[in-house]
């Protein structure tokens, strides 16, 4: 199964300046925002990034009934030392262990492929 998805990052920005942490807390966890916020100036891109990833991952799961249980917050999306991104559940109806996930984005746009084994 494959999942992909892809975001205008300037929707994210926007969601968070006018929503601010009620937006926030209802789609990243503490530490993703912890992580996006230190990008500095880009940290958009990479909210939108962690954006695109879960709803590539929700695509990929849409034949798991435990997966309709899912929030985003759920998903969490983090970072090995070298950079590549994984998953972290905070679900126990729902593992991520045969899932995979690559995230990019630039300036406009932010893109994300989940592929379940």
């Amino acid at each position: 199964m494959v999942g992909t998805d892809i975001i205008e990052v300037a929707r994210i920005e926007k969601l968070i300046k006018e929503k601010g942490d009620k937006f926030l807390n209802r789609i990243y966890t503490k530490d993703e925002i912890v992580y996006c916020e230190s990008k500095g100036p880009n940290k958009y891109q990479h909210y939108a990034g962690r954006f695109a990833a879960k709803e590539a991952i929700f695509k990929v799961l849409e034949s798991n009934s435990n997966a309709k249980t899912l929030i985003f917050k759920d998903i969490e999306i983090q970072n090995k030392a070298n950079g590549v991104p994984y998953i972290k559940t905070h679900s126990k109806y729902v593992t991520f262990s045969s899932i995979y996930i690559s995230i990019s984005h630039v300036k406009e746009y932010a893109t994300a492929v989940a592929v379940k084994k």
